[in-house]
């Protein structure tokens, strides 16, 4: 068992099912590797140590739904959605499928363990409660809103993105000092100061242009094709830059769209300079997911909303709305109007973006690794009791 004296091991422990909760993990990595209070950083993604079945059943079908069934994702968010409804059958099912990671992580033996994906979070708390493992548990929640499915029946601290969502926890019973308002851990690069003239002259674009910056997701499941078809209707003098992620497919599909200006569409597949991207953008088009949000935040840039997943990336969206920070489209059509229509309006586009450098939590990581490294609350065992009143308090 781990002692809690010295200098600590940290275990990052996240699940590639998407990209958001391994980049949260990376930015977490980055700031506790460079605090002289820790003595090794071991980051893991948890389907790396499972069978191929098992990590395709976390990992290739979110991606297939995404693509093929998104209705079906909202559907079993809102289904799902219900204190302790699966997690006693999910917790058996991902006992089954790890014990390779099981032995990397008592090998490990972590004083600090913190997780971006309540899969590995549910692991550790079954460890922990079992006296297999003595470390602590914080868990990283990456939306904006919070699911059921990461209440964790053991555990010592939970970060969350923003107020709200500490409202929510508080009011389901649990207690408000377990609770801690980060924000969702992104890169550092993401709030490093940047000029936006320099910036646009370095990476091609006309300093004196207005730029959108349209995003198909790392994974290049998104609808950039269609948005460029949309954008070329827009009466404004603009430049794009599309980024197609890591799918070629949908990188010859943005190419293939007819009439594009090359001088004015500057097409990307994957890129490790987003930061910059955001930085020298007006406004991001694209999907709200909780990492790319809490990036654009980061960087102060407005968002046109377009085909949110539903479940998570709409809750997100109802907040960015709430917020003043972004537009929604919910029909193709109507893109080129209410892109005109912020880029028209005087002011508005500049309003935006200081609404979401407000809205903002670009040190959450930092937040994250000094609240655990000071940490000192005893673990949290959810008596039988709680359990009953925070499921009813979720249906009142």
């Amino acid at each position: 068992m781990a002692e809690n004296s010295g200098p600590k091991r940290v275990l990052i422990l996240s699940a590639s099912a998407g990209t958001g909760h391994l980049r949260a993990a990376e930015a977490l990595e980055k700031v506790f590797e460079a605090d002289p209070r820790v003595a090794e950083v071991l980051n893991i993604d948890a389907l790396q140590f499972t069978n191929k079945l098992f990590r395709d059943f976390y990992s290739k079908l979110y991606t297939t739904l995404v693509k093929s069934a998104p209705e079906f994702l909202g559907w079993w968010y809102d289904a799902s959605d219900e204190p302790w409804r699966t997690d006693v059958a999910r917790g058996m099912l991902d006992r089954l499928n790890t014990g390779p990671l099981v032995k990397r992580i008592r090998k490990f033996d972590p004083h600090i363990t913190v997780c971006t994906h309540f899969m590995p979070a549910g692991i550790i708390s079954h460890l922990n409660a079992k006296g297999e493992l003595e470390a602590h548990l914080s868990i990283v929640v990456t939306d904006f809103d919070f699911h059921a499915m990461w209440l964790s029946r053991s555990f010592h601290r939970y970060f969350v993105a923003i107020d709200e969502t500490r409202a929510h926890l508080e009011m389901l019973g649990l207690p408000a000092e377990r609770i801690t308002v980060s924000g969702i851990p992104i890169d550092p690069l993401f709030s490093a100061a940047s000029d936006m003239r320099t910036l646009r002259m370095e990476l091609g674009l006309d300093p004196g242009m207005p730029v959108l910056l349209v995003s198909g997701g790392a994974l290049g499941v998104g609808p950039a094709a269609t948005v460029v078809n949309r954008l070329l209707l827009l009466k404004t003098k603009v430049q794009c830059v599309v980024v197609c992620g890591k799918s070629e497919k949908l990188r010859e599909a943005v190419e293939s769209v007819g009439g594009m200006d090359p001088a004015r569409f500057h097409v990307l597949g994957y890129t490790t300079r987003m930061h910059d991207y955001m930085k020298a953008a007006d406004l991001f088009v694209g999907k709200p997911g909780g990492l790319t949000t809490s990036e654009t935040l980061a960087c102060g840039l407005p968002m046109a909303i377009v085909s949110p997943i539903p479940g998570q990336e709409e809750r997100n969206s109802d907040h960015l709305l709430e917020e003043g920070i972004a537009v929604k489209c919910n029909e193709m059509t109507t893109l080129p109007y209410k892109i005109d229509r912020l880029l028209q309006t005087p002011g508005r586009l500049e309003q935006m973006r200081r609404n979401a450098l407000a809205f903002s939590r670009p040190d959450a990581a930092r937040v994250v690794v000094d609240t655990l490294l000071s940490d000192d609350l005893p673990r949290l065992e959810v008596s039988r009791k709680l359990r009953k009143a925070i499921a009813e308090a979720a249906v009142e």
